[in-house]
């Protein structure tokens, strides 16, 4: 199994919310003692960190293009992550990847710190 497994993804009009999932199976991260984050690329950009959250104490940092609009949040019985968009714009439309990884990442956005990355989910927001 290809893991982290991203769901939620689709199209949404500007103005809008979007709640994507992220979940890892337990035969992997078997403690709640992870780090997971959401980056994204859009198109002919670079990959941009969206935000990550400490498993163990439900922590959280976020880039400052989201800070106020976009929550992560976990569900460790589910062994998931969560990221809940509101007030969607054009901007944000993207591929978004989840990554984890079995320890503490420090700084959040260094994505050649994270273990594993999942296929990513689209969002596209339309003006």
């Amino acid at each position: 199994q290809q893991e982290p497994v991203e769901s939620g993804g689709g199209s949404v009009q500007a103005g809008g919310s979007l709640t994507l999932s992220c979940t890892v199976s337990r035969s992997t991260y078997t403690t709640s003692r992870n780090y997971m984050a959401w980056f994204r690329q859009a198109p002919g950009k670079e990959r941009e960190g969206i935000g990550g959250i400490y498993t163990g104490s439900g922590a959280t940092s976020y880039g400052d293009s989201v800070k106020g609009r976009f929550t992560i949040s976990r569900d460790n019985a589910k062994n998931a992550i969560y990221l809940q968009m509101n007030s969607l714009n054009p901007e944000d439309t993207a591929m978004y990847y989840c990554a984890a990884d079995r320890k503490f990442v420090s700084p959040w956005f260094f994505e050649r710190d994270y273990d594993s990355w999942g296929q990513g989910t689209q969002v596209t927001v339309s003006s």
